[in-house]
């Protein structure tokens, strides 16, 4: 993992324009910093209505930034203005988020494939690609299934591979398993982790979960509460590979446990 920021996050602040004349919203989010380097795993936790998904929003260029720089392998990126913004960055940022969003007319394969075929990148290295995560994550003899013939886990996993298909330097992640049942969310967890150490991609995951956040990341990332700022930061001191069904038992997580949940309170 190179020491060398691949995506920084300077003083980064938003606030909505106001509406029929009345001024515009408090601060939402306010002096925010954070940097995050290649083929790290971030975790980001806070409470409710913090603005974990503006947040990411702004870093994937689909909401403008009011304040602050977000700056990608060294290139500041254009986020004040609506005209400027660029929906992930040339596909270097992707996005994954609670919706699986899959294309109800088109298979797995041919979901799984979509963004590569939209960018003109659909070539045979490409298919071994998908080949082998959809291999990873258990769902070889399932790509001729449409979205309605496939359980909600499937689903997921679909949505997961889909953006690593296309191979973006960045992947953002707005608790993209919060609407499954725990036994199915450890799974996909699994699967997450199988998935990110094929090719170590950098990943930013927002959970209002900790035990989520502590058996995922390499950092936790705390924000306060509105105006958001980053509130802590914990390094996870539970070695790799992790068992995520076992990670309450680990040496480590009890006490990085009580320190992010003492940060958020």
């Amino acid at each position: 993992m190179s020491d060398a920021p691949l995506l920084e996050i300077k003083g980064l602040g938003k606030r909505f324009p106001g509406r029929l004349g009345r001024e515009p919203s408090p601060w939402v989010i306010k002096d925010l910093s954070f940097a995050v380097r290649a083929g790290e795993f971030v975790t980001v936790i806070g409470p409710s209505g913090s603005g974990k998904s503006t947040l990411l929003n702004m870093i994937a260029q689909i909401d403008t930034a009011t304040a602050g720089d977000i700056a990608f392998n060294g290139e500041t990126i254009k986020s004040h203005d609506a005209r400027s913004l660029r929906p992930g960055f040339d596909r270097r940022i992707g996005y994954v988020t609670q919706d699986d969003n899959l294309l109800p007319w088109r298979t797995t394969i041919e979901n799984v494939l979509f963004p590569a075929e939209v960018q003109g990148r659909l070539d045979d290295a490409t298919r071994s690609h998908v080949d082998t995560l959809i291999r990873t994550v258990g769902l070889a003899g399932y790509e001729r299934y449409y979205p309605h013939e496939l359980s909600g886990g499937m689903r997921k996993r679909a949505a997961l591979i889909r953006t690593l298909a296309y191979d973006p330097p960045i992947i953002l992640m707005d608790e993209p398993f919060a609407a499954v049942d725990a036994q199915t969310r450890t799974q996909l967890q699994t699967d997450l982790l199988k998935l990110w150490d094929l090719g170590r991609k950098t990943i930013i995951f927002v959970t209002h979960d900790i035990t989520e956040a502590i058996a995922l990341g390499d950092r936790a990332l705390v924000l306060s509460r509105q105006p958001t700022r980053i509130a802590a930061e914990h390094v996870i001191p539970i070695p790799r590979p992790r068992n995520v069904a076992d990670i309450f038992a680990l040496d480590g997580f009890a006490g990085v446990y009580e320190r992010i949940r003492a940060a958020i309170q």
